[in-house]
């Protein structure tokens, strides 16, 4: 095989998370007094830090960026969890790839409180443990910086020549060619395939499942 590691994205790449963040930061803002966003602006700012989300897509004051985020967290159980689905064919490609002997980890802009468990309800601990689930908690520079990737690749003794970083934003493509490491952008999250080729990714692919064609590409 061309790639022996692959690093997940979560949200948009694994799972459908899009209701439930525009959900969240609409009951956010209600709470704050504030003005709801448009929903589609919310939407692309998916995969960047929350603080982000609300300073690009909100009239939320620059001040007050770190409280909307904080109340973010604290609502996102009761008003999103319900709202979450995992993308068709997640798991059984997940599967496959862990009986090809694929190492799989999970690179993500959420933090652990809600990360991890979305990956113990929808099914995704079982092909990728949670020792292999990094979020933004971990200290480091966000995406598009290649922190958080060279991380896992430094953690787990991994070569970047041999891991692909499959996401569903630039951010993720950015943050993967950044490290070194190949990358493929998938068509059916949070933006768009002109968008996607923008950050030149190594291969695009429209389903989950085709994931696995890239391995031997």
């Amino acid at each position: 095989m061309k790639y022996k590691n692959i690093l997940f994205d979560f949200d948009g790449t694994l799972a459908d998370t899009r209701q439930g963040i525009i959900r969240t930061v609409q009951g956010t803002l209600r709470q704050m007094g504030l003005p709801e966003a448009a929903p589609e602006a919310v939407s692309a700012t998916i995969g960047l830090p929350l603080t982000e989300c609300f300073r690009l897509a909100t009239a939320t004051p620059a001040n007050r960026v770190e409280e909307a985020a904080a109340i973010y967290r604290n609502i996102f159980p009761s008003l999103a969890l319900d709202h979450i689905t995992i993308f068709p064919h997640v798991l059984e490609t997940l599967h496959q790839l862990e009986q090809q002997g694929v190492v799989m980890a999970i690179v993500s802009s959420r933090h652990h409180i809600s990360l991890d468990p979305l990956v113990r309800q929808l099914g995704i601990e079982r092909y990728i443990p949670l020792s292999h689930v990094y979020g933004e908690d971990e200290g480091l520079k966000p995406k598009p910086a290649p922190d958080l990737a060279l991380k896992v690749l430094h953690d787990l003794g991994l070569s970047a020549e041999e891991t692909l970083v499959v996401g569903d934003t630039i951010y993720d493509l950015q943050m993967g060619s950044a490290a070194g490491c190949h990358t493929c952008g998938v068509t059916y999250g949070n933006q768009s395939r002109s968008q996607l080729l923008t950050a030149k990714p190594t291969h695009l692919v429209d389903s989950f499942e085709s994931v696995c064609e890239c391995l031997n590409a």
